[in-house]
């Protein structure tokens, strides 16, 4: 099934502006003016504004904040779910500790351990920088 042709005679569809025939549904055009509209100079004035403070510290700190608070309850649920006292020893230690409580402490433990070792490498990365940094360029 084809859409009707409204046009007579054939031949190539006029372009916008020419000489050719009326459509009845075509928007009527956009008078040009030399002179701004001050809403549209407002509204892309804002967006760019928008467009330059979308990625800041702030806006990733908050983010941080909202992520950390999601764990911190999933957490929390988890802990809550399983109290079971269990007996931990750890070569001279002992313990009985809930079971959701000892497995947050060895997940802690495991995240200073990951992050201990990832800031003495950028400790190492930083004295290798500035080592480089301070030797003379050699052309």
């Amino acid at each position: 099934m084809t859409t009707p042709d409204h046009r007579r005679g054939g031949g190539a569809v006029p372009q916008w502006g020419s000489q050719g025939g009326h459509d009845p549904h075509a928007e009527p055009p956009v008078p040009v003016s030399d002179t701004p509209d001050p809403v549209a100079v407002d509204h892309d004035r804002l967006r760019q504004t928008v467009a330059e403070i979308e990625h800041t510290k702030t806006r990733a700190t908050w983010f941080g904040v909202i992520i950390g608070a999601v764990i911190l309850v999933l957490l929390l649920v988890f802990i809550v779910q399983n109290l079971e006292n269990q007996r931990i020893e750890l070569i001279f230690w002992e313990v009985n500790l809930p079971l959701g409580v000892s497995l947050l402490i060895a997940a802690i433990a495991g995240a200073l351990v990951v992050a201990l070792i990832g800031g003495l490498r950028m400790l190492q990365l930083r004295r290798a920088l500035k080592k480089a940094s301070s030797l003379p360029d050699h052309q």
